[in-house]
């Protein structure tokens, strides 16, 4: 005897059903770097520092590499509101990734790295543009190098003095990367490390519990 054909929208509610059995996926669960085994912590350590290495690489390659610095310092002074949004978007990016990340600490430290990058060569451009404008905008004529270490010097509130602004203009700007010096230092800082915090206390949480109600 013949059997019978399945009936008419049988199979697809058959498949609706395993799907329905099927358990949901899952999020991958934030791992504190002091509760990674000794044995993966190093290489998890190794490849954020790989890719912090690698980031600078790019982003400062790109800076001497790039006709940078050949605008107006007109120009250049209205590209500051630019780079600050440009700083703010790679912040959020930054902040979007550490809290889906499974090593949200090393994931903090990796957006620090790449954000102190991408902030040093927008006003080290500034900078640049500034001086090929007006060569006495700054007591010395500014090159690549020159613009990257007047940048640092500045941020790292060092000042040794040998490249100081020598106009209103310029001594505007690098009043304007000092407080976001501060800025970066106590906010940026601060914030990159709460959403890593964040991101891993609902992990911590859990466990916490159950070992206090173990121990009970």
């Amino acid at each position: 005897m013949d059997s019978e054909p399945p009936a008419e929208g049988s199979r697809p509610r058959r498949i609706a059903a395993a799907l329905r059995k099927r358990p949901p996926a899952t999020p991958a669960t934030a791992i504190s770097l002091s509760d990674l085994d000794p044995s993966l912590r190093r290489p998890a350590m190794l490849r954020s520092a790989a890719i912090i290495g690698l980031s600078w690489v790019l982003i400062f390659g790109a800076y001497f590499a790039l006709p940078i610095g050949r605008e107006s310092g007109l120009r250049a002074v209205l590209r500051l509101g630019l780079d600050i949004a440009l700083i703010g978007a790679v912040l959020a990016w930054q902040v979007k990734r550490i809290s889906v990340a499974e090593l949200p600490e090393l994931r903090a430290v990796e957006a620090l790295g790449i954000i102190i990058a991408v902030f040093l060569v927008a006003f080290s451009a500034i900078y640049l543009s500034l001086s090929h404008e007006t060569p006495g905008t700054f007591t010395q004529t500014l090159d690549h190098a020159r613009a990257l270490y007047l940048t640092i010097t500045v941020f790292s509130t060092v000042g040794f003095g040998d490249i100081t602004p020598r106009t209103d203009a310029s001594r505007l700007i690098v009043s304007a990367q000092m407080l976001l010096d501060l800025a970066i230092i106590g906010v940026v800082v601060r914030l990159l490390f709460n959403a890593a915090k964040s991101r891993v206390a609902p992990a911590d949480g859990p466990a916490t519990t159950t070992g206090e109600a173990s121990a009970s």
